[in-house]
């Protein structure tokens, strides 16, 4: 009886056995026959198809889904598209990602067959194109050996010409891709012109939009923006997204271009940090899975910055993530939110190559290591490395860190060699134009010259004060014992900056004032900022100024120690321009040169013409005289006195 039972119960467990393999075997085919199909292979060409604009090629490829662990389209797939112009150069090996249904930013899809790429063509032509489209484990990794090609897509070519850009006035694309060229400032490669910037350096968190699909406030004290005041400031015809979405942020962007500012900057990543509430991720600790609709809808953003003269300024991570541990001390407790500790790993080599892949086509941009970072210097310099690994523009370089700490980060980094190409200062509004002097200085002696902006003004409770008057704030702010107003800042970091040889400003709001740097959502706070800088771009521009000929000489005006309100930047012999930051008179070293010299004035509060005021000729081989300012001579001027 025992025997027959064993039997029985044997045969009953082959029988289970037997019946969970058929109901795998029929569930894989069930899977199979409900997954959505992959797409045709066929290849489009969309956008503009003109010199600069956007030109957007569709891979339509494996179906795929943003969740997905196996295969992840992100780290499991690798789409490059190689174009190359006609005559052979150039040739851009553009990376591409993965886009869902291809329409994401309406449709909020997270799954489709669509894979992307963009051109910002630089010349006029046919140009070809060929896809290449593997799969593998280690696609973040880099490794080649165990990639395989994609039998549908991989190896495809095709071709499209490109006429001139029809674009004119502030939009980019009638100046073409900004360019480091070796020098202090950035060139645009189609006009020729050199780049001076200025804008807002707040809110670090302008890209938490509640517009945004699937963005989440972390913190009770920092909501996510509705950025309503500047809906006034959208127009009809600029772009939305799901009928009226974005029109906030749109109006955001033709504010600032209407004021004359030329740069935007953010954070795409700060999860862990002071506002916790963006990232590019599906969720916020996620980091191998790309949001495809919220990203679409950046880059909507992103592209509108484009065509109203708006240079973004990438800070990659904020410095509460940037390495592994909290307070960047030993032995304290890991940071989730961190980019694989700090180093140069799948995390971290994903997240360049996505931002690379869907806005490296911007024709005005940097790449920022970090606000305030501290990674190690090799940390530093195997991120850039990848950095001009991916992009195939070869867009700006920077790192922006702690005041106290700039010898430390910047001078390892100087030289040709490391592949940084600019700093990004911090430091006490008053310090802006000693700091810029020394960085633009030690660049050069180590033989490339950096583009050097001010980015961030201590003290980092009231860094540039709002509009005397706003809501009824005094525009007082305060650092120790000083209090300082918006005129303050102007003179001392808008011109310092300007007149030592940097490339802008860019100006950060304090977490005391109103509309600080992680709530403000109305730039109108600063009005008349923006108008005092774009009255000092405009003088640059308008008057020629030969910037890459001049250089800082505090020391022809008496101010060989820089410590003083007294400011010279100069092509000696040629031009000079001095500063008085208090107004009253000053003497200029004229020693070195010969012949004859204009002197003219400029009101750098309410811009306009040049003057002439109680001595408008001098004659060089001396220290001159250059008289008193035409009016309200306890104000700033600026003097230029140029030869013939």
């Amino acid at each position: 009886m025992n025997m027959r039972r064993y039997r029985v119960d044997s045969l009953c467990c082959f029988i289970c056995v037997m019946a969970s393999v058929m109901q795998a075997v029929l569930g894989q085919e069930a899977s199979s026959r409900s997954r959505a199909p992959d797409g045709d292979g066929l290849i489009e060409v969309s956008g503009e198809l003109k010199q600069w604009h956007k030109i957007t090629l569709d891979v339509h490829g494996p179906h795929a889904s943003e969740t997905a662990d196996l295969p992840n389209p992100f780290a499991n797939y690798q789409m490059d598209v190689t174009f190359t112009h006609e005559s052979g150069t150039p040739s851009y090996v553009v990376p591409g990602y993965f886009a869902a249904d291809g329409d994401a930013a309406e449709t909020s899809a997270n799954s489709g067959t669509v894979w992307r790429a963009h051109l910002s063509p630089d010349k006029v032509g046919v140009w070809n194109y060929r896809v290449s489209f593997v799969t593998g484990k280690c696609i973040v990794e880099g490794d080649a050996t165990q990639a395989t090609p994609v039998p549908l897509v991989h190896g495809k070519q095709g071709s499209f010409s490109v006429g001139p850009t029809d674009k004119s006035g502030r939009d980019f694309r009638a100046r073409g891709r900004l360019c480091y060229v070796g020098e202090r400032y950035l060139q645009f490669a189609g006009h020729g012109e050199y780049f001076l910037k200025a804008g807002p350096d707040a809110p670090e968190t302008l890209l938490a939009y509640v517009d945004f699909d699937d963005t989440v406030a972390s913190k009770r004290n920092v909501p996510l923006k509705t950025w309503q005041p500047h809906e006034r400031d959208w127009r009809m015809g600029d772009p939305v997204w799901k009928g009226d979405k974005g029109k906030g942020l749109i109006g955001a962007v033709n504010y600032l271009a209407g004021k004359g500012c030329n740069s935007l900057s953010f954070l795409p990543y700060n999860a862990g940090g002071d506002g916790d509430n963006v990232w590019p991720f599906v969720s916020r600790n996620d980091k191998l899975h790309y949001d495809c609709s919220k990203l679409d809808q950046w880059g909507i953003i992103f592209d509108h910055a484009t065509a109203n003269g708006i240079f973004l300024h990438f800070k990659l991570q904020e410095n509460e993530s940037d390495d592994n541990r909290v307070g960047h001390q030993r032995n304290e407790r890991p940071v989730p939110e961190s980019l694989d500790g700090g180093k140069l790993g799948p995390e971290r080599r994903l997240y360049i190559r996505e931002l690379v892949a869907r806005f490296g086509h911007a024709l005005a941009l940097n790449w920022n290591l970090g606000e305030e970072n501290t990674q190690s210097t090799a940390e530093q310099l195997e991120m850039i490395r990848f950095i001009r690994q991916m992009d195939p523009y070869d867009h700006h370089v920077v790192v922006h860190t702690f005041p106290d700490q700039q010898d430390s980060v910047y001078t390892p980094l100087l030289g040709a060699a490391s592949g940084l190409t600019g700093a990004s200062l911090q430091n006490s509004w008053q310090a802006a134009h000693t700091r810029t002097v020394k960085w633009v200085r030690a660049s050069e002696e180590a033989g490339q010259s950096w583009v050097v902006c001010n980015d961030e003004q201590n003290p980092a409770s009231h860094g540039v004060p709002p509009d005397i008057g706003y809501n009824g704030h005094d525009g007082v702010a305060k650092e120790g014992n000083t209090s300082y107003t918006m005129h303050d800042v102007r003179k001392r970091t808008l011109w310092g900056t300007l007149m030592a040889g940097g490339a802008g400003v860019e100006y950060y709001f304090g977490y005391q004032l109103p509309q600080n740097d992680l709530v403000c959502e109305d730039f109108r706070s600063r009005d008349q900022s923006w108008d005092y800088c774009r009255i000092a771009l405009e003088f640059f521009r308008q008057q020629r100024i030969p910037l890459t000929e001049m250089s800082c000489r505090d020391d022809l005006v008496g101010n060989a120690r820089h410590e003083n309100g007294t400011y010279c930047l100069a092509k000696r012999g040629e031009v000079y321009l001095v500063y008085l930051s208090d107004g009253g008179s000053a003497e200029l070293d004229l020693s070195g040169a010969s012949g004859t010299f204009q002197v003219q004035w400029f009101n750098p509060r309410s811009g306009g013409s040049l003057v002439e005021s109680t001595i408008t000729k001098v004659e060089a081989g001396q220290w001159v005289a250059l008289g008193t300012p035409p009016s309200d001579q306890g104000e700033d001027w600026l003097v230029m006195v140029r030869k013939g």
